[in-house]
């Protein structure tokens, strides 16, 4: 069961983090073959900012395209999108990417459960989810939707997350299908076909 879980095939990998998860991708990031076959969503909660150093620096960390998510865009493979600040980024049915200003959850616009919740509709088996560092319960919701569909919920060890809360909370109100540091994320995300 294991390897199957290891050669899972994976059709979008969302990131998801807060408090302490830069710390991961600057790490997570180099790590990752250039030749994804998946595109992957970063939703990170971050200051209402139009500046884009964020994506900017992540793109620095990476050979694989980096940019912030745009209204409508497709979803394509290979790349890696940024969810803008204040926004939710919402995937629709036709796997292009839509922005939402409604209201903030947990305290988040985005938020981890919004965009999570959306993907698991449209990718169901397809999809996998990661949570890392933060101080809230944002994610877990989340999880429990990708799990309900048929994809894949793994979430940072809380021994190696500079604010636990996150991954911890989400480890114990559901069945996480791995617990990773971020060496072992790393050849994780590049053993997915």
């Amino acid at each position: 069961m294991e390897e199957n879980h290891l050669n899972r095939r994976c059709e979008l990998l969302l990131i998801g983090g807060s408090a302490g998860s830069l710390e991961v991708l600057f790490r997570l990031l180099p790590l990752l073959r250039a030749d994804l076959p998946f595109p992957v969503a970063l939703v990170l909660h971050r200051r209402n900012s139009g500046d884009s150093t964020l994506s900017e620096l992540l793109a620095s960390k990476t050979l694989n395209p980096t940019q912030e998510v745009e209204d409508k865009e497709p979803v394509t493979p290979g790349t890696i999108y940024l969810a803008p600040a204040d926004y939710h980024l919402l995937i629709e049915h036709n796997r292009t990417f839509s922005l939402d200003y409604s209201e903030k959850i947990n305290f988040s616009r985005p938020s981890i459960d919004v965009t999570f919740e959306s993907a698991a509709e449209v990718y169901g088996p397809g999809l996998v989810a990661i949570l890392l560092s933060g101080a809230n319960e944002d994610g877990t919701s989340g999880l429990t939707a990708v799990k309900q569909a048929g994809g894949m919920a793994v979430a940072q060890n809380p021994d190696t997350a500079q604010m636990p809360f996150m991954p911890h909370y989400a480890i114990t109100h559901l069945p996480i299908d791995h617990v990773f540091d971020t060496i072992e994320m790393a050849a994780f995300i590049n053993s997915l076909t």
